[in-house]
This record gives structure tokens, C-alpha cells and sequence, in this order.
């Protein structure tokens, strides 16, 4: 039987705006603009403690951490921008670690299959391959890919780019709204 949940309910509302609006703009300006993204963060620190008081607070700012982190390394290797880091961050401010680490499997898999997509509508899937393999490669031998070949690093001009915010919405949006996703953010902090 659904049970309506007004922090839950709150929650996912905030999360759906928040990577729409990222999305939209990623794919219209390939920039997710800081006042969202820091927005993101305040404002999911605020809302989980005035939601859940301190354990509200705490949950929220391991999410904050966790995403930070997560993405900071991608970050590093240059297969991210800093905006991807940030909306990730905000993200986990909103839904929490466990909540996010959810989010972050969805993303990774709508981003694959988006990658997919665009490397087959560029006629690039042979070279994505090769770079898939040799990425693996030298991340085996702590080397970072794009010193040897420039190309990989997402600001290079030859680089497949993709808006990465459009994985992340698609990612929340699947673990928000699908039948069956475990949004349930209550009963983590019970």
C-alpha cells in the first residue's frame, strides 16, 4: 500500500527540479551555473535538518562528502567537469549516501547508454572502444590517461563530450519515479 510521505515527498520534489534545471542548461550552455549547484548543497543541508534535525544534518553532509569525493576523482582524471562534481555533491546533500550511491549507479548506466548512442551517431564507437580499453590500461598502471593522449581530457577540443547533468537527471529521475525504486529517505534516518 503507498504510504504519502511529506519529507520524502519534499525531498524528491527538490531533487527533480534541481537536476531538470542542470540538464536544461548543460545541454543548452555545456555549464551547470554555481548558484544551483552551491544552491543544491546549502539548501540540501538546510532541508534534511529542518526535515530530521541533527541525523538529518549528518545524513546529509556524508551524501555531500560522498558525492564530492566520488566525482572529485573523475574530476582529477578529467573525464568530468567541475560542474558535474558540484551537481553530484548537491545531489548527495539532498538524498543522502545510501540514497546517492543508488543515484550514482542509474546515472552511470544512463551514461553509458548515452555514450553509446552518441559514439554510434558520430560513427566514433571503434575509437571509444579503444579509448575505453586504454583508459583501463593505464588507470591499471596509476597513470592518467590523457597525458599521452590529450584527447581524452574533457576539455580537449578533439574530445567526445556529452552533457553528463542529462545522465544525472535521467539517473534520479529512474531512482525517484520508477515503480519499485527504494526512495525512502524516512525510513534511513529512522
Amino acid at each position: 500500500m503507498f504510504r504519502f510521505d511529506f519529507a520524502d515527498t519534499i525531498t524528491a520534489a527538490v531533487l527533480l527540479a534541481m537536476v531538470a534545471v542542470a540538464a536544461v542548461s548543460d545541454i543548452r550552455r555545456r555549464k551547470i551555473p554555481n548558484w544551483l549547484t552551491l544552491g543544491g548543497m546549502a539548501g540540501g543541508l538546510v532541508l534534511q535538518t529542518v526535515l530530521h534535525g541533527l541525523a538529518g544534518l549528518l545524513h546529509s553532509a556524508e551524501g555531500l562528502a560522498l558525492g564530492f569525493g566520488v566525482y572529485l576523482a573523475f574530476y582529477c582524471l578529467r573525464a568530468m567537469g567541475a560542474g558535474d562534481v558540484k551537481l553530484m555533491a548537491a545531489v548527495g546533500a539532498i538524498a543522502g549516501p545510501a540514497l546517492w550511491f543508488q543515484m550514482f549507479v542509474a546515472t552511470s548506466v544512463t551514461a553509458g547508454v548515452l555514450a553509446l548512442g552518441l559514439s554510434l551517431a558520430t560513427g566514433r564507437l571503434r575509437q571509444t572502444v579503444w579509448n575505453m580499453a586504454y583508459i583501463v590500461m593505464e588507470l591499471m598502471h596509476f597513470r592518467a590517461p590523457y597525458f599521452r593522449h590529450p584527447e581524452l581530457d574533457v576539455k580537449h577540443g578533439r574530445a567526445l563530450k556529452m552533457p553528463h547533468a542529462l545522465a544525472i537527471a535521467a539517473g534520479v529521475a529512474a531512482c525517484v519515479l520508477l515503480p519499485g525504486a527504494r526512495f525512502n529517505l524516512s525510513r534511513l534516518l529512522a
